[in-house]
């Protein structure tokens, strides 16, 4: 497990997940975030680590959620990322939050942005971050856009849709990025602007 502090009150965590194979086309360890906010301490697409990990994992998250005193809120930027969801919900006695609706308001005052094929990205005001679960993904250091090509219709839905909402993120003060696959890129704004004018990160089935 990998700790690392973005911003006041704003961390990542990497575990490995349980279903990578090899030729997956991503790395085995996914990214997992903590932010506060000012009435609940939020968990996006948690994932446990494993072996002796996973007992210094909960004892310092039971000392962060002793001392803020706020209700805890899992938030799922897809359903494929439910893994440990309902694990740490049950500890916290926390409500998991899948499948919102666009513009729904989530506790923290997380907003659900437009998805795709069941994506929840979610906008984290309190600490300027948008977590966008599969719909980016870090690779050699840059930010890219993750699409999954079956043909020609997938390339114009990419071009014509896909792509025009992406760049509607560009409206928010983004300071943080937080993709769900590869390492954390700085730059906010600045790595998502870039990363919508590179050529996608294809996966052709």
């Amino acid at each position: 497990m990998q700790v690392q502090e973005l911003a006041p009150g704003l961390w990542r965590w990497s575990a490995e997940h349980p279903e990578w194979r090899p030729g997956e086309g991503w790395e085995p360890n996914v990214g997992c975030y903590y932010a506060e906010a000012d009435d609940a301490t939020l968990l996006v697409d948690p994932l446990l680590p494993m072996g002796a990990d996973e007992a210094r994992f909960w004892t310092n998250l039971d000392d962060d959620v002793e001392r803020r005193g706020r209700p805890v809120a899992v938030l799922l930027t897809t359903p494929y990322h439910r893994r440990s969801a309902e694990v740490v919900a049950a500890r916290y006695d926390a409500p998991i939050h899948d499948g919102a609706r666009p513009g729904d308001r989530l506790p923290g005052g997380v907003e659900v942005l437009e998805p795709s094929d069941g994506a929840s990205p979610l906008w984290l005001p309190a600490c300027g971050a948008l977590a966008v679960g599969d719909a980016l993904i870090s690779v050699g250091g840059e930010l890219r856009v993750w699409w999954v090509f079956h043909g020609e219709d997938d390339e114009r839905e990419f071009k014509e849709r896909w792509l025009p909402m992406l760049r509607g993120w560009l409206q928010l003060p983004v300071e943080h990025v937080l993709p769900g696959h590869g390492e954390y890129v700085p730059g906010g704004l600045d790595a998502l602007a870039a990363a919508l004018e590179r050529e996608p990160y294809e996966e052709v089935i």
